[in-house]
């Protein structure tokens, strides 16, 4: 499956923006999915997840997108978001998507077979 992340830019700290994965080759609705990001000499680290059906969806342990990201989709359009709200300088990074059949509950960018290319987001102090 070929995924692709879109909806990244320039924001300023406080403002919001609203990441997409599509995909095409094979339908979404077979993959659990992730968003990661990895800012400048940083690991690449999971953000959040979401099961197949959409119904269970899970973030980061770190309290650093709590209450501020959501993950969702609609497997009727072969998509899959992320709003991101109140964002922060360090949100500053490139976000990735990546599916999987069997990550439900995975962190590990390992456990992801699929990866996106990458959107970036800037967020201005």
């Amino acid at each position: 499956v070929q995924l692709q992340a879109s909806g990244g830019g320039l924001v300023q700290a406080g403002g919001s923006l609203g990441l997409s994965c599509g995909a095409s080759g094979r339908t979404l609705s077979m993959y659990d999915m992730g968003w990661f990001r990895q800012a400048p000499g940083k690991e690449r680290e999971f953000v959040a997840g979401i099961d197949r059906s959409g119904d269970n969806v899970y973030y980061t342990d770190t309290d650093s997108v709590k209450g501020r990201f959501t993950i969702s989709r609609d497997n009727a359009k072969n998509t899959v978001y992320l709003q991101m709200n109140s964002l922060k300088p360090e949100d500053t990074a490139v976000y990735y998507c990546a599916a999987d059949r069997l990550a439900w509950g995975a962190s590990h960018p390992a456990r992801y077979q699929y990866w996106g290319q990458g959107t970036q987001v800037t967020v201005s102090s």
